[in-house]
């Protein structure tokens, strides 16, 4: 069965197959999600998210390839990393590919660690992205989260992987 476009924007799409109504990455735009961990903190970002109508607190993460066409995913988590948190990176590990909720989007990410942070400015993205950097020490994350709930902030479901330490 082939599926149909409902609706195309830049960067989705509104997509049908059958009974399934679904939402798709447009073209060939990727997105890399960044574990940043500097001496036992984790760099964490909290940002509004016009979708849930409130701030959210994330890992750093963005799109691949929508600046640059054939961007890798190591250079967009590097560039990244450094415009929403004002890290640089030595070093940035492809951990792999994860779906974000395969039963709405065929949307993936490329989860990243990246090592050997230098702080080279405020960060904060760019434009009006208005992003809020925290810097966490892995063992108070989870009373961090707990805090930033109670204050009406959303979760992203990534942050499932620092609250676990699967990955650290």
């Amino acid at each position: 069965m082939m599926s149909k476009t409902v609706w195309a924007g830049k960067f989705l799409t509104v997509q049908t197959e059958g009974t399934w109504e679904f939402a798709a990455r447009q073209g060939e735009i990727a997105a890399a999600v960044i574990v940043a961990i500097d001496e036992g903190d984790v760099i964490l970002v909290e940002q509004f998210r016009v979708p849930l109508g409130r701030a959210c607190l994330e890992l750093p993460a963005g799109l691949v390839g929508d600046e640059t066409a054939g961007e890798s995913v190591a250079v967009a988590a590097g560039r990244e990393l450094e415009e929403e948190t004002g890290y640089r990176a030595d070093a940035i590990e492809d951990l792999g590919v994860f779906y974000s909720s395969p039963g709405m989007t065929s949307e993936c990410f490329t989860l990243v660690r990246a090592t050997g942070l230098t702080k080279v400015s405020d960060g904060g993205g760019d434009g009006d992205e208005n992003i809020t950097v925290h810097r966490v020490p892995l063992a108070d994350v989870p009373a961090f989260v707990a805090e930033k709930r109670k204050a009406g902030v959303a979760i992203d479901t990534k942050m499932l992987l620092i609250l676990a330490g699967s990955i650290l």
